[in-house]
């Protein structure tokens, strides 16, 4: 077993633990909530060496399972389905258009802390997050398969192995953190506006010696809106 896999079991059973300890003590005056939430996506790719690119805008939905055991302190639970990629510069050229689409299947576990008043809340969630990709497109408007041999690309140097390259690790992981604005509009339903940030720590292609690229994580921005029912 590989030391990525040993670190991302350790964190998703440590993580998981937590949260069933929690949900396992006296659920007397504890809120849990069920939801869903959706929004857009900023994501770029951190290529070593580097690569000019710009950010890739995208979607994401999801659901949520929410669980406050006590005051300013909770945990969260979502499944995503969330768009990450990234999209080539080529200024100072002109007439190129290059953009790689990534779509992942994400599990965050977070921690979800709190303060603010009964009717409006300001939290802070951060924690662990896994996920698979379960697709990928490419949209280009010229031959990104031999973009080295088309003349202006070729002059001005630029690296293009990664237009072609090959998926060489669909699983992924890494960190999230986000704040965010709850409203409640009832005692049970309630709204939320979140910013979140997303840091890979596993690359997407391969980062071997002979390949060109040492590494390919990912990074995103999302924003979303989310509704959430108190079922406790």
């Amino acid at each position: 077993m590989t030391n990525n896999w040993r670190h991302i079991i350790l964190i998703v059973v440590a993580t998981c633990l937590c949260f069933a300890t929690s949900m396992a003590q006296d659920f007397s005056d504890h809120n849990i909530s069920v939801g869903a939430k959706g929004g857009l996506t900023l994501s770029r790719v951190n290529f070593q060496p580097s690569v000019p690119q710009s950010m890739v805008s995208g979607m994401m939905f999801g659901a949520t399972v929410r669980y406050i055991e006590e005051k300013h302190f909770g945990l969260i639970a979502e499944l995503n389905l969330e768009q990450r990629g990234w999209k080539e510069n080529f200024k100072p050229l002109t007439g190129y258009s290059y953009k790689r689409q990534f779509t992942y299947l994400q599990l965050p576990l977070l921690t979800h802390i709190y303060f603010g008043s009964e009717r409006a809340r300001f939290f802070f969630n951060a924690g662990p997050e896994i996920g698979v990709m379960i697709g990928s497109k490419i949209s280009s408007d010229f031959d990104y398969q031999h973009a080295a041999d088309i003349e202006d690309i070729q002059n001005s140097l630029r690296k293009t192995e990664q237009m072609s390259l090959s998926i060489d690790r669909k699983f992924d992981y890494g960190i999230s953190a986000g704040l965010g604005m709850e409203i409640n509009l009832t005692r049970k339903h309630a709204v939320n506006l979140e910013g979140r940030f997303y840091y890979g720590l596993n690359d997407v292609f391969s980062n071997h010696k002979t390949d060109p690229f040492s590494g390919s994580s990912s990074m995103s921005i999302m924003v979303t809106l989310g509704y959430n029912y108190r079922i406790k």
